[in-house]
């Protein structure tokens, strides 16, 4: 959900990547738990991030709340009201439009209440959780949502998005394909890419290539020099690199690393319409 930068000018915050049982990795692609707390006036970004969330949050208050928080496709600088913990679960391609009931494209850039959602698995699921524990939360989805999305899910159409998200990202030993070399690989027109990015993932292929490259970058930075990283991270080279890192990050890579940010905003959750 968040990255600190350095400088010591963020809110103290630690995270956490837990274990994904087995049975729920058809459908979530990583479960982690996040603590924050600290000065609220103090920044903290919001990366550009290709997933669909499902947060589980727990206010200083003590009240706990369960949001869907769609794709971003830019990074966003704020600060605002301190949270206690949250377990976030980002969802795997595809499965967004199961268990939630709608196209993961209507949801990119919003945060919904999950109990708003259309879906049936979304809305049985709310319910459910308003009577369990923080700690019950990962058992009782391993129990539940395997069986309840595999009754409504394409595995057809989820197995070929996936094929093509994995051909566009950027790993170690492969370089992200072209989104034409991979609608070509799969069998499928460019539109049809664009059309099963759109429902499963809310981006375009491309905008998701461009997000994950600049992950890419976010994450390595600290050990590999500039120009070598711009090409292992699929940039033609060390310019590309800085120009996409400055659109979707909204500076250059040598000010985000070096704490030169955007002006920090209020916080405020985007409804979706």
């Amino acid at each position: 959900m968040f990255r600190a930068y350095g400088g010591g000018v963020t809110n103290t915050m630690s995270r956490q990547v837990l274990p994904t049982p087995e049975a729920l990795r058809p459908w979530v692609a990583g479960i982690g738990s996040v603590s924050a707390g600290g000065d609220p006036a103090k920044p903290y970004v919001q990366l550009p991030d290709t997933a669909t969330k499902v947060v589980f949050r727990v206010d200083e208050d003590g009240r706990g709340s369960t949001l869907v928080l769609g794709p971003r496709t830019r990074a966003s600088y704020h600060r605002g009201k301190r949270f206690s913990s949250c377990l976030e679960m980002r969802l795997a391609p595809g499965t967004a439009r199961p268990l939630l009931g709608v196209p993961a494209v209507d949801l990119v850039g919003h945060a919904v209440p999950l109990d708003e959602l259309p879906g049936a698995v979304a809305r049985q699921l709310a319910r459910e959780l308003r009577h369990i524990a923080p700690e019950q939360v990962v058992p009782h989805l391993t129990e539940t949502l395997p069986d309840r999305l595999s009754a409504v899910a394409d595995r057809s159409r989820t197995a070929l998005l996936r094929a093509g998200a994995d051909a566009l990202s950027p790993r170690t030993g492969h370089a992200p394909g072209q989104v034409r070399d991979v609608a070509r690989e799969l069998a499928v027109s460019e539109r049809q890419l664009r059309n099963l990015f759109a429902e499963g993932v809310g981006l375009s292929p491309k905008h998701y290539a461009r997000i994950d490259r600049v992950h890419s970058v976010l994450d390595r930075a600290d050990d590999v020099p500039w120009a070598q990283l711009a090409v292992a991270s699929g940039y033609y080279d060390q310019a590309h690199m800085t120009s996409d890192f400055r659109t979707l990050m909204g500076v250059p890579p040598r000010s985000y690393f070096s704490g030169r940010l955007p002006e920090a905003q209020p916080c405020r959750l985007a409804a979706r319409r």
